[in-house]
C-alpha cells in the first residue's frame, strides 16, 4: 500500500494506520531527512528478521540504526556521557547517525553481535511522530537503488513499485534525498567521522 502523508503536518488518522501495522509486526518504508528507510518496531524480533531478509542479511549480522524521538529517548538505549550529549544537542534533530555504546535496554537483536548502536533523530516529522506514537524506536536501514549512478531511490512511487510485495506500507512523504546521513562514531569517547554525508557537524 502506498500511503500519502504530508511531511510537515502528518495526518493523525493515517499515522495511526501505520502505527497499527507496526504494532502488529508490519514492515514499512518511510521518509527521513536524508534517504527513505525500511523499518519496523525495534522490539518485534520477527519484523526485524523480515527487514534483514529484505536487505539480504542475517538479522544478527545487520548493522541497523534506530530512530529515536528526542535526546531523552536516546538515553534509554545508549550510554551517553556529557560530551556526547552536548554534541548531539547541537546537531539533532538532523541528518546524522551517532554510533554509541548500547545500554542494557537495547533489544537482543543488537546485543547478539555488538555492543554499540547507530542512533538517529531525523529532522522529519513523519519519522519522529511515528516513533512517539508507537512508543518504541524504529529500525532504520536505507532504501538503495539498483541504478549504478544513483545510490538511493528518491521517488516514493518508484520505491512502492519495487517493494510493494515485500513491505506492508510505503509512506509517500515527498521526494527523499539521494545522500545519506553523516556518521559519527562516539564509542571511544572522542567523535570520529566514519562517513561524511549530507550533514555538516557543528562542534
Amino acid at each position: 500500500m502506498l500511503l500519502n502523508i504530508h511531511p510537515e503536518n502528518p495526518d493523525e488518522k493515517r499515522m495511526l494506520q501505520v502505527v497499527d501495522v507496526l504494532r502488529s509486526g508490519g514492515v514499512i518504508i518511510y521518509p527521513t531527512d536524508t534517504v527513505y528507510s525500511i523499518g519496523c518496531d525495534v522490539n518485534n524480533v520477527k519484523a526485524v528478521a523480515r527487514v534483514a531478509h529484505i536487505k539480504g542479511l542475517k538479522p544478527e549480522k545487520a548493522n541497523f540504526s534506530i530512530i529515536c524521538y528526542d535526546l531523552s529517548h536516546i538515553a534509554e538505549y545508549a550510554r551517553v556521557n556529557t560530551p556526547e550529549y552536548k554534541m548531539m544537542k547541537k546537531n539533532l534533530p538532523g541528518p546524522f547517525t551517532f554510533i554509541l555504546n548500547g545500554s542494557s535496554a537495547l533489544p537482543k537483536i543488537f546485543k547478539s553481535n555488538k555492543k554499540e548502536v547507530g542512533i538517529r533523530i531525523p529532522d522529519n516529522n513523519i519519522a519522529r511522530q511515528l516513533v512517539q506514537m508507537l512508543g518504541n524506536p524504529l529500525i532504520a536501514t536505507s532504501v538503495h537503488d539498483d541504478d549504478e549512478v544513483l545510490e538511493y531511490t528518491t521517488d516514493p512511487e518508484l520505491i512502492h513499485e519495487k517493494y510493494e510485495k515485500l513491505v506492508d506500507i510505503v509512506i509517500n512523504g515527498g521526494y527523499g534525498n539521494n545522500e545519506a546521513s553523516t556518521i559519527i562514531d562516539y564509542t571511544s569517547g572522542e567523535p570520529e567521522l566514519v562517513r561524511q554525508g549530507i550533514g555538516d557537524l557543528v562542534y
